[in-house]
């Protein structure tokens, strides 16, 4: 039992900000990107990336459109600084995109961060050091000023080494981790300090990142946090305000969103929140909040299984199947009312209006999904989902009455099996329920003819091996059929439809029929090239299942009148 946590954790609340202006505020447009998947994703692996790994991330980056991509942490891992050469000396990197590495406030890390960097024509560099009380006290065990001039310092020796690599178009960036942590005033305090020393401008800016090093509170905390820096900040028309939030709480994302809308203009994170603890922000689901509401994110997830694929292969992590927009369910419905709400919204779509179909955030094809998975069926599921799987992988499209009964059979095989049934294996549940021949009437063909201005019709069937000719007249062939038969049913509805086209094209029939002693109505199908065969397939289709229905003993009482020269009454 957990014990009680008002005598071990306190609410976090480091702000009181009355006036706050973030919740009105709309997104319009995205966010300046950040991937950090390289260096704070890679940290979280078990087994970090290898360089031919990293380089092929990389690439992937590139490939979806992000600008600015942390690459690595060059003074902490050999891997990660043979990675930033070689992008470097192989001209890896287009001339819009501009690589960023990070290094501690500390001497030695920073010459040799800087020292990685030689020859590149564009690059950022990311200086930090923690702020927080429970650092300065425990791990440092610095006081305010302690901290400060740590910051400073460093921030000056990058600044000095810069200006030895003319060649490099620089961009400074510095982080106070675990800002939420820390005290406003005096984030503001070493904030301020350091873009004093980067002199930073309008013509030159400065990022400043505000991370969620540790997410302490509810996403609004952290926006109110990130206005006020946004008021307060020196020299704020000389930077870019940006944010780095961690999921610990599970709530990354909103605390993201709402940062921008609090005046953050960059966010960086991962691909589907990869990273330590819990992980970064996810910026797949970010960007493509953003364009659900129709804000392109001006990052390319066209291809989303492309990108999850190779994320998986470089991470060794696998992507929940659940997980938001890329996992491999999350526009799979098992559950009957959904696949019913989804199909009527498919049938009702129209490509001219904007998107609008139900449960479906977002259109699947936008990312390079196809419609296929949209609707899989288990026990779960209901007509909707039978429907629409034969309608779309067969070409069936089955009258309502007859999805209802067709979803029975199929959810007792689901039942059975208890696993999920794939479109191949509806279509062999389907072949034998309607299409393959049972007892007592196994059809071999048929042949019209008029008489008297009637028609007429002379049915072959097969019995225990040997051929019967039978003979009936009606007003059309159906009629007549069932006078073949001497059936005792009655044609309630009757539906066609064509499968395929050209010659390969084939006629499907449904015919629905009642029979006294047999509970409701029972449908019956046939398929043929010829119209008129598939009429008499789906009749005799529909008969043999009503006689599987029939108490055993009115089978034998209707066998024994066929003896007595009568096939079938």
């Amino acid at each position: 039992m957990l014990s009680d946590p008002s005598k071990k954790y306190r609410p976090y609340r480091p702000i009181r900000l009355t006036d706050r202006t973030w919740p009105d505020v709309e997104i319009t447009r995205p966010p300046v990107w950040m991937s950090t998947d390289l260096r704070d994703g890679n940290q979280a692996l078990f087994e970090p990336m290898s360089v031919a790994t990293k380089l092929e991330m990389f690439d992937m980056l590139l490939a979806v459109g992000f600008k600015e991509i942390e690459v690595g942490f060059p003074s902490a891992s050999q891997t990660d600084y043979t990675v930033v050469r070689r992008l470097i000396e192989e001209e890896r990197i287009p001339e819009d995109v501009r690589i960023e590495v990070i290094t501690q406030a500390r001497d030695h890390l920073i010459e040799q961060t800087m020292a990685s960097l030689r020859g590149a024509k564009r690059a950022i560099v990311h200086l930090y050091n923690a702020t927080s009380p429970v650092f300065r006290k425990t791990v440092f065990r610095l006081d305010r000023a302690g901290v400060r001039a740590v910051a400073v310092h460093g921030a000056k020796l990058i600044k000095r080494l810069a200006a030895a690599q003319p060649q490099t178009e620089w961009t400074f960036q510095y982080s106070p981790e675990t800002f939420s942590a820390t005290e406003l005033d005096f984030a503001k305090e070493v904030v301020d300090a350091v873009t004093a020393v980067w002199e930073a401008t309008p013509e030159h800016p400065v990022i400043v990142n505000l991370p969620a090093t540790v997410e302490m509170s509810t996403p609004n905390v952290f926006a109110d946090q990130i206005e006020w820096m946004h008021r307060h900040l020196a020299r704020r028309d000389g930077i870019v305000l940006s944010v780095h939030p961690h999921n610990d709480r599970g709530s990354a994302v909103a605390a993201a969103e709402f940062a921008v809308m609090a005046g953050a203009e960059r966010v960086e994170g991962c691909l589907f929140g990869n990273g330590e603890r819990t992980g970064n922000v996810d910026l797949v689901t970010l960007a493509l909040n953003l364009y659900t509401q129709g804000v392109h994110p001006r990052l390319d997830f066209s291809r989303i299984n492309d990108v999850a694929r190779t994320v998986e292969q470089c991470t060794r992590l696998p992507i929940h199947p659940r997980h938001p927009y890329a996992g491999d369910l999350v526009f799979t419905a098992f559950s009957g009312s959904h696949q019913d709400a989804i199909k009527k919204g498919f049938t009702a779509r129209n490509s001219d209006e904007p998107w609008a179909v139900p449960y479906l955030p977002i259109d699947p094809e936008d990312l390079g999904r196809s419609y296929e998975s949209v609707i899989r069926v288990n026990s779960q599921s209901g007509k909707g989902g039978v429907a629409y799987l034969l309608e779309r992988e067969y070409g069936l499209v089955m009258p309502r009455r007859m999805q209802v009964e067709f979803s029975r059979v199929v959810q007792q095989a689901a039942d059975t099996s208890g696993k999920e049934i794939r479109a191949d294996e509806m279509w062999a549940i389907f072949r034998r329920e309607y299409l393959e021949p049972v007892e007592p009437i196994d059809y071999v063909g048929q042949s019209l003819f008029d008489a008297d201005g009637r028609q007429g019709i002379r049915l072959r069937v097969r019995k225990q091996g040997h051929d019967k000719v039978l003979t009936g007249m009606g007003n059309g062939p159906i009629d007549a059929l069932l006078a073949a038969l001497a059936a005792d049913v009655r044609v309630q509805h009757y539906k066609e439809h064509s499968i395929g086209r050209g010659s390969d094209a084939q006629a499907v029939c449904f015919v629905e029929l009642a029979c006294d002693g047999v509970a409701g109505d029972v449908f019956g199908v046939g398929i043929d090239g010829n119209i008129v065969s598939a009429s008499v397939k789906a009749v005799i289709s529909g008969i043999n299942r009503i006689w599987a229905r029939l108490p055993s003993i009115e089978q034998t009482a209707l066998l024994q009148r066929e003896q007595a020269g009568r096939y079938y009454a």
